[in-house]
């Protein structure tokens, strides 16, 4: 079969590889049909992510078709699914807690093990959620929507709170889509322009623009001196992380989607003062997969405007390796496999 392998940092390459066995007991094999790509993806071309091993076949953001059933599967064979990439152990702490998107030993397919940009995979048949209707095309942005719909949900957010989404890349949008959705009243802070303005003007979000003014004054003026209720940070950056306890209202929330390498520091009797919570959110479960698809069938979630950029495997070498540098009017872009 086909499949894009980096090789080594900004090295990315089209290889013909050995196309997967007969899946075993409890798994299936499954056609790739679209694959998203994410900023993980960029970071591993780009030799920045710290946990990882080359080469590898990335793309974590997946649909398919089934082609193969193991012993004991019940999805039909020709039966349309979205991949959740995350495999767990189904053991540990976190996995016997119904939380295996933390679970202690988790494997990410296109990061832990070779993932999806090539034309077959095995997954387990736990991972595989049937599309029910959706195009395979839009199943394919299901996983990177989830992100956001598990982060507004571990907010434990009410109606008509006054919230802040920091960073207005495809996290952070689908993060703010997301917490509209839930009824939060939601404003979008970035340093880039271009993007609040697709916020804006193709999605309706009121914005800050951080490239005008220093954050903190823009949170002063947006909410009379009295910071947000929830603020969820998504841009992966350490000083933005360090800065977003300053815009949470006393008795707030903040979240922290994205992650850093770092460590975070922040005053302690400030966090006090203001009885804040911290919250931490990672990947997403199976309820917030099913809550996203749901959302796309009833038009809540405009994918026609997130999706920006399409390829093929075939130039998803040369594509993928623009697309890193050239963010111009780049929300997603999405590899079209099948």
């Amino acid at each position: 079969m086909k499949a894009v392998v980096c090789r080594s940092p900004g090295d990315l390459v089209l290889e013909d590889r050995a196309a997967p066995g007969a899946p075993p007991p409890g798994w299936a094999r499954v056609a790739v049909s679209h694959v998203g790509i994410c900023g993980t993806d960029y970071h591993i071309f780009e030799g920045k992510h710290p946990f990882l091993a080359y080469p590898r076949i990335m793309g974590h953001e997946v649909s398919g078709t089934v082609v193969e059933r193991g012993e004991g599967v019940i999805l039909s064979v020709g039966e349309a699914v979205i991949v959740n990439p995350y495999l767990a152990c189904g053991k540990c702490v976190a996995c016997r807690h119904g939380k295996p998107n933390c679970c202690v030993r988790i494997e990410v397919l296109g990061v832990h093990r070779d993932g999806a940009m090539c034309e077959e995979i095995l997954v387990p048949a736990q991972n595989l959620y049937p599309a029910n209707g959706l195009s395979l095309a839009d199943a394919a942005a299901v996983e990177f929507l989830a992100i956001g719909a598990h982060a507004v949900r571990r907010s434990l957010a009410s109606p008509g709170q006054r919230t802040l989404v920091i960073g207005a890349g495809p996290i952070g949008l689908g993060t703010a889509l997301f917490a509209r959705i839930a009824g939060l009243d939601v404003s979008l802070l970035d340093m880039s322009t271009e993007r609040l303005g697709f916020a804006e003007s193709e999605l309706g979000f009121k914005s800050l623009d951080a490239s005008k003014a220093q954050a903190a004054e823009l949170v002063r003026q947006a909410t009379d001196g009295e910071g947000f209720d929830l603020v969820f940070d998504a841009t992966g950056n350490t000083q933005s992380v360090r800065s977003a306890f300053a815009h949470v209202a006393h008795g707030g929330t903040l979240v922290l989607v994205s992650v850093v390498k770092d460590d975070i520091t922040f005053s302690d009797p400030e966090f006090h003062k203001r009885e804040m919570t911290l919250v931490g959110s990672r990947n997403a479960l199976g309820a917030d997969f099913d809550h996203v698809a749901a959302s796309i069938r009833n038009g809540a979630v405009p994918l026609a405007k997130l999706v920006t950029h399409r390829t093929t495997l075939a130039e998803t070498p040369r594509d993928l390796a623009r697309w890193a540098h050239e963010k111009s009017g780049l929300i997603k872009a999405v590899i079209e496999v099948g």
